[in-house]
Order: C-alpha cells, then sequence, then structure tokens
C-alpha cells in the first residue's frame, strides 16, 4: 500500500470527488452482488484492507495508494497499474433513496462544460456513464461506475485504458465489485463522504516518519 500527502486538487479530481444520488428503487429489492454492505460481506476467502469505511480486496494485482491529509485522515484511495486507474469513494445516503441519478447528471454537466463528452450506458453495476475528459494534451478515456447501498453510495472512476473495457478493465471490476461497505452508525450529511482511516500499523509507521522528519529538521539559529 502506497501512502501519499494530499496534493492541490486539479479540475480533474474535483469532478471525481463529486459526489451524487437518486434512484426509486427500495435497497431492500436490489441482489446483492457486490460492492457489499458489511451485513452482506461474503465468505469469498479475499483479503482486504480496512481502511474504515471501505474494505478493498488486495489480491487483485493493483497497487492500492491511500491519499492522506495534514491530519493523517484519509482523504482519497487510488487503485492502479501500468494500464491506469481508478478512483473510490464512499458517501453518506438517504435509508431508502440512492443519489447515483442525480450525480450523474451533475457529472455530465461538468464534463459537457469542460468540452469533454459522456453518455450513458447500462453495465455490469447499473447505469454508469463513459467518455472523455479533457486533460493537458488531449483526452482521456473515461468511466463513472455507482452503487447505491443502504445509507450508503459508493462510486468510482476508471481513467486510461481500464475506462475502455476489456481485457484492461477486468481486475478494476473485480475490485470494485469486491468493496464492503462498513457505513457505521453515525449520522451524516446527505453526500457527506464517509471517513476513511488508515489500518492501525501503516497510521503508525506514517506518524513514525513524520516524527523522525521534524527532528531531522534543522532548529532555529
Amino acid at each position: 500500500m502506497a501512502l501519499r500527502r494530499k496534493e492541490k486538487r486539479t479540475e480533474q479530481s474535483k469532478l471525481d470527488a463529486t459526489p451524487p444520488w437518486e434512484t426509486k428503487r427500495p435497497h431492500e429489492n436490489l441482489p446483492t452482488t457486490g460492492p457489499y454492505d458489511i451485513a452482506d460481506t461474503p465468505s469469498d476467502g479475499i483479503e482486504r484492507l480496512d481502511l474504515g469505511a471501505l474494505r478493498v480486496p488486495v489480491d487483485s494485482g493493483l497497487e492500492i495508494r491511500v491519499e492522506v491529509g495534514e491530519n493523517s485522515q484519509v482523504v482519497g484511495v487510488t487503485l492502479l497499474n501500468p494500464n491506469g486507474q481508478m478512483q473510490l469513494g464512499v458517501f453518506a445516503a438517504p435509508r431508502k433513496e440512492g443519489i447515483w441519478e442525480e450525480i450523474r447528471t451533475e457529472i455530465k454537466a461538468s464534463i459537457s462544460s469542460q468540452g469533454g463528452t459522456i453518455s450513458e450506458r447500462d453495465g455490469e453495476f447499473g447505469t454508469e456513464l463513459t467518455g472523455r475528459l479533457p486533460v493537458p494534451g488531449g483526452l482521456t478515456p473515461v468511466r463513472f461506475l455507482g452503487v447505491d447501498g443502504p445509507r450508503w453510495f459508493v462510486r468510482a472512476m476508471l481513467a486510461g485504458d481500464p475506462a475502455m473495457g476489456g481485457e484492461e478493465a477486468k481486475p478494476f471490476l473485480d475490485a470494485f465489485r469486491g468493496l464492503v461497505v462498513v457505513r457505521g452508525t453515525d449520522p451524516l450529511p446527505v453526500r457527506e463522504p464517509v471517513p476513511l482511516q488508515l489500518p492501525k500499523e501503516a497510521a503508525e509507521q506514517l506518524a513514525a516518519a513524520a516524527e523522525a522528519a521534524e527532528a531531522a529538521e534543522p532548529g532555529d539559529g
């Protein structure tokens, strides 16, 4: 697992962090095929990295990169390989209604306003978005996945070759399908990110590294 400090937010990262919402079907009627609520965690033997609100499969062959803020709070999770990447986010939602429909509308408007292209299609996880996002030097393929769960919404943005489907997408889709969401009982405003956290060992390593760096700085005078 790679750790990195939070960097200045780009327009692409702002778009990716945009949360969603509004499906009409009750969650009780939806089949549980993954991503899973903690109550439906499968006995599949898959090892998962515990990041608090998200448990991420670690045997997908993808690097898991965790972005942390100044207070060591996890602010972003990205899975990547040489072909591309997938950014993940989990957000609070109403008890019986989703927000993915509303979020799709916002994402489409945002990408279109930037000169990109985006459209809806039916996919393995329901309605998804595919298109191309303007980046320095041209356009990059993107694909947005969203799943509404009980009081949570999880979304992913694939960028690069994996966004175009095929074998390049498979490890990312397998990882997304294997996610487990731990919403918790704390009341949160709709669309508020559900807090993520580093595993205890990783948090201790990060704190020790920060202390060592501070101790190595030259003193005043």
